[in-house]
């Protein structure tokens, strides 16, 4: 009974920390994918939040 339960938490714990990771590993693509931008383009990208909506639609693309 014990040996159930502790298996129970321990995939919910597991649930979480790949959620918690994947969502930071998000962030760090978006974020890489901004400073990219930044460097490449001729001229510099004045909306960083349409930038930034631009690099999280083309992620969001790629996972799918």
């Amino acid at each position: 009974m014990i040996k159930n339960i502790l298996i129970f938490i321990f995939i919910i714990f597991g649930m979480i920390v790949v959620l918690n990771l994947s969502e930071h590993n998000f962030k760090r693509a978006v974020d890489a994918c901004l400073a990219g931008s930044q460097k490449l383009a001729k001229s510099k990208i004045v909306d960083l939040e349409e930038a930034k909506k631009f690099c999280e639609d083309e992620i969001k693309k790629k996972k799918d």
